[in-house]
């Protein structure tokens, strides 16, 4: 329990880290290599438009961050009034109280709280996924793979300019990391060069993890379940997929899709408020 108490602080700040580095290289490093004569470039330029490209995918994946954060999972146990001992040992194990009527619960020890239709503890926005941030825990996904794989490409075709390499050859990225550090340590490749290259397989691993999380999430979506449900082997209601789809994203799921907002309001909350 220490070392997951540790990682749910270490992970976030990683991610903020790599995505300082990330914004730096592409703001002063990938975008202006592209401008070769800054006085003569046209209004609509492949650099302004690439830059203009980043800072959408960042400003979506930043903004959905936070409000994955904000929009944490409320703790349902202080409205229930739950006790310790038996009744505590239910929320453990994932089991409704004994005077609730509200299924899909469970007490997440790493939080202290006690979540509706719980989906998953993600240590990298040291929060749990529930039914109130699991949007744009899903745009926070697919904008961090889209950021990634942007700044992939940019990279390549950045190093490829600064040492006169080809990737024509699918073989030549696989290569790329055992050469540099040969290179690195020959004295023959620059530090920064070599810094680039290491970051284009860590933008690489990533991308590829979170859109592959995120077409993993659209499926359980789909089918109206959760990770939660799928690993405790619980059997849900079978739903048109329509419906799932709008409990998650809204009627309004364009506008999530375009711009940060917050989260359609949970059915708990509307019928607390009912």
């Amino acid at each position: 329990m220490l070392v997951l108490r540790l990682l749910n602080v270490v992970a976030p700040a990683y991610f903020l880290c790599i995505s300082l580095v990330t914004f730096v290289l592409q703001i002063f490093v990938f975008i202006p290599s592209m401008f070769r004569d800054p006085s003569t470039t046209p209004l609509f330029s492949p650099a302004l438009l690439h830059g203009a490209l980043f800072l959408f995918l960042s400003a979506n994946a930043l903004g959905n961050y936070i409000l994955v954060i904000q929009s944490s999972p409320e703790d349902l146990g202080k409205d229930l009034n739950l006790g310790k001992g038996a009744e505590m040992a239910d929320w453990l194990d994932g089991n409704r109280s004994p005077g609730s009527a509200l299924p899909c619960t469970h007490f997440c020890r790493l939080c202290a709280r006690v979540t509706q239709r719980h989906d998953h503890h993600c240590f990298f926005t040291g929060n749990c996924i529930g039914s109130r941030n699991m949007r744009n825990f899903i745009m926070f996904c697919l904008y961090t793979s889209l950021a990634c794989l942007d700044s992939l490409v940019v990279g390549m075709a950045y190093i490829s300019a600064t040492l006169s390499m080809s990737f024509a050859d699918p073989l030549a990225f696989l290569t790329l990391l055992p050469h540099s550090i040969s290179q690195f340590f020959s004295g023959a490749l620059l530090s920064s060069e070599m810094f680039v290259i290491l970051m284009l397989y860590l933008w690489l691993g990533i991308g590829l993890a979170c859109a592959g999380f995120c077409c993993h999430q659209m499926l359980l979506i789909l089918r109206g379940q959760t990770r939660y449900q799928v690993r405790k082997g619980m059997v849900v209601r079978a739903r048109p997929w329509r419906e799932n789809l709008q409990e998650v994203f809204g009627k309004k799921w364009l506008l999530g899709l375009l711009i940060p907002v917050l989260n359609v309001e949970s059915n708990y909350r509307r019928q607390k408020e009912k």
